[in-house]
């Protein structure tokens, strides 16, 4: 009589789960077991990712180094030069009495708080108005990329490049009412001297002219690159399908907010 044979069941685990085949829980055993001093896949040395740590503080320190320096401790010495009553004396000693918002007080008190205001307001608006449209007007030009494009965009960098002292002794000297090259251009068509820098009626917008000079370049550099991210096929479609240069200009290149929109159509 034959006995048949059986194959003996795998064991099951308490949990009632069914074991591993024998191949997965070889690849589970030999990931388990590692050789003395081997670190597991993904994890690192604690001393490494400390002295990355390290590096990178290092690599940070001199920045805020000189946030601290240039930025931080000047407005502190600002603040506390606003609120003590300084003289040449106490200045030097270093024992300036505590005032409090008495200095704040007498200014907005005086009499020429008000037009200074005014004129701080003015100047500023001014300025950024002309320095963004004009800015605005050279970046879109500078997009045809003609011959020697690259060379004029160079060339108007150079106000922004220039130390302040250069550039306002350069204003100086063309602006000067006796030998400065601008009224020499206006006595060739018979306009008489004006006093750029000392009549109170031109002095602002002298400054001020200045001042858009300096600022063109940051914001032709800064629209010319957002212009650059405009793909050249929107412009395409939009001259395909019949809009004129103003169109494709309000449209595509400086887009107005839609009502209720905060983003560009």
């Amino acid at each position: 009589m034959k006995h048949a044979t059986q194959t003996p069941a795998a064991p099951t685990a308490d949990d009632g789960r069914e074991p591993a085949p024998a191949g997965a829980a070889g690849g589970a055993l030999r990931r388990i077991v590692r050789r003395p001093g081997q670190r597991a896949p993904g994890k690192s040395a604690p001393g490494k990712s400390a002295a990355g740590q390290w590096t990178a503080w290092a690599f940070l320190a001199p920045v805020v180094i000189y946030l601290l320096a240039f930025y931080a401790y000047p407005l502190y010495r600002n603040v506390d030069l606003s609120l003590r009553n300084y003289t040449v004396r106490s200045f030097v000693q270093g024992d300036a009495p505590f005032t409090g918002l008495a200095n704040y007080a007498k200014a907005v008190g005086d009499a020429t708080f008000g037009p200074a205001l005014w004129h701080t307001v003015v100047f500023t608006l001014v300025s950024l108005a002309f320095q963004f449209t004009i800015g605005l007007a050279l970046a879109v030009f500078f997009t045809r990329h003609f011959r020697l494009s690259a060379t004029l965009r160079a060339l108007f960098l150079v106000p922004w490049l220039l130390p302040l002292i250069v550039s306002s002794s350069t204003w100086s000297w063309m602006l000067n009412s006796d030998s400065g090259v601008v009224n020499a251009v206006l006595h060739a068509f018979g306009i008489g001297p004006v006093n750029w820098l000392t009549s109170p009626d031109w002095s602002l917008w002298s400054v001020t002219i200045a001042n858009i000079w300096i600022g063109i370049p940051f914001n032709l550099v800064v629209l010319y690159s957002g212009l650059q991210a405009i793909p050249s096929h929107i412009h395409e479609a939009a001259a395909l399908d019949g809009a004129s240069g103003w169109q494709r200009f309000w449209r595509v290149t400086f887009p107005p907010p839609r009502a209720g929109s905060a983003g560009p159509p």
